[in-house]
């Protein structure tokens, strides 16, 4: 693969999650464009302003609603 050290795997994480929430999103709200190529054009430009907005917030989010899950969840016995 790309050699990235595991210690950085969270944003590794943070930027595909935020790339592929923002592009389905962007899509859905395009969806409405007239025509195939003001759809392109306006799904491209839509998700690369989402991703933007997006992708400092999930790195910054996603250690707390980790550990917020981690609280709200229990371990599994092993029985």
């Amino acid at each position: 693969m790309l050699g990235i050290p595991r210690r950085y795997s969270h944003f590794v994480f943070g930027i595909i999650q935020s790339g592929l929430t923002s592009l389905i999103a962007a899509g859905i709200a395009s969806f409405p464009a007239d025509g195939a190529m003001l759809f392109v054009r306006h799904w491209m430009v839509s998700w690369l302003l989402a991703w933007a907005a997006m992708l400092p917030l999930v790195l910054l989010a996603a250690p707390a609603i980790r550990a917020f899950s981690l609280r709200l969840t229990r371990e599994e016995s092993g029985a």
